[in-house]
């Protein structure tokens, strides 16, 4: 029983530390680098069908 429970416990430990990982490492992007790359991307031309 005290097996399980340990490894229950490293399991949690390690789901914890994978969560915090990524939030952070959503939070330390800054924003302006993804809406450069966004701004920079080719855009198709709209063909109006008027007429």
């Amino acid at each position: 029983m005290k097996s399980e429970t340990l490894m229950l416990q490293s399991l949690f430990a390690a789901c914890l530390l994978i969560c915090v990982l990524t939030l952070g490492a959503m939070f330390a992007t800054p924003s302006i680098a993804s809406s450069a790359a966004v701004s920079h991307a080719p855009v198709a031309p709209m063909a109006s069908s008027a007429g």
